[in-house]
């Protein structure tokens, strides 16, 4: 895959998250990814946790910290009471809106120094799609 004329593929990827990380948003990406997976549909912090394949108590440390900022809030799920749901607020929604703002302007920006950018966005579709197939193999495993 990799011959010394290729870029790092790990260091790019690390110096696009470090770019992520320092978009001036009111949340971090932690909070961004969970208010992202919530915005998607309500959902419970099991099904959260899995989609971003980390632990059930990383995501409710998480939607603690949401709650108390007013952008989530916990719903009992009326078809099953012992399932608690996430849900975003007003607050959230609109958090989640400038948060998506921030961090595609950034992407925008990289975006414009690239030759092709209608190739690498579509080559970042596949590696996204790459990813849920292995997210899904590996929990079919479990």
């Amino acid at each position: 895959m990799s011959n010394a004329n290729e870029p790092d593929v790990v260091w790019t990827v690390l110096r696009l998250a470090r770019m992520l990380e320092r978009a001036q948003t009111e949340l971090t990406l932690p909070q961004y990814r969970v208010l992202r997976m919530v915005g998607a549909g309500a959902a419970s912090s099991a099904r959260v946790a899995e989609q971003l394949s980390v632990r059930r108590p990383t995501i409710t440390a998480a939607a603690d910290g949401l709650v108390a900022s007013g952008h989530l809030v916990r719903e009992s799920d009326p078809a099953d009471r012992r399932v608690v749901r996430l849900c975003l607020t007003p607050s959230g929604r609109a958090a989640l809106e400038r948060a998506d703002a921030a961090l595609r302007a950034r992407c925008t920006a990289v975006l414009g120094e690239v030759s092709d950018p209608d190739r690498l966005v579509a080559l970042l579709g596949e590696v996204d799609a790459a990813l849920d197939a292995r997210r899904t193999r590996t929990a079919a495993r479990s």
